[in-house]
């Protein structure tokens, strides 16, 4: 996508301006480790954490200043813990299963400092209405600080068919 043209970075460079230089981030959900690698490039300590031990493979070839670890975001304890940030791009919210939703948000929440930030991104259609993720998200004890329709934050509406989310932790 990147030899294309399209910029495979803006996700990665919201977070890396919203964090103070050297934060601690959570990739959650991290893939290949695209995002949190750009992070460690940038400064910032990153833990990035994923289902799929192939991907984790790639990750920590790729990437071998950060640490990545397989695990189940509904099910496992996230690495380490006090986070000054945690991310989840790639549509990571509308693949959990519908039961291990709220576990996954509260796995994330107790990951997170207090004041520490959550910021999500996903489309619509994918299982999980967007009125429904901010509110088992509340319950998950997470704050709402702002929705927007896309990573370069153009203003959400109700025609909007992608979710970027803040959160912070009170």
């Amino acid at each position: 996508m990147e030899a294309q043209g399209h910029d495979i970075h803006g996700e990665a460079r919201l977070i890396d301006a919203m964090a103070e230089r050297g934060s601690r981030i959570l990739d959650a959900g991290c893939g290949t480790g695209r995002l949190g690698g750009y992070l460690i490039r940038q400064g910032h300590t990153v833990v990035g954490t994923d289902l799929d031990p192939v991907l984790i493979d790639h990750a920590r070839a790729d990437h071998p200043d950060g640490r990545w670890e397989v695990g189940d975001l509904s099910a496992d304890e996230i690495p380490e813990g006090n986070f000054d940030l945690a991310v989840s791009a790639g549509n990571v919210m509308g693949f959990l299963a519908e039961e291990g939703r709220k576990p996954a948000l509260a796995n994330i929440t107790r990951s997170l400092s207090h004041g520490g930030r959550f910021v999500v991104g996903f489309g619509a259609g994918r299982g999980w209405g967007f009125d429904n993720f901010i509110a088992t998200a509340r319950e998950a004890g997470l704050e709402l600080e702002n929705v927007f329709e896309s990573w370069d934050l153009k203003p959400f509406t109700e025609d909007s068919n992608f979710l970027v989310a803040v959160f912070h932790r009170p």
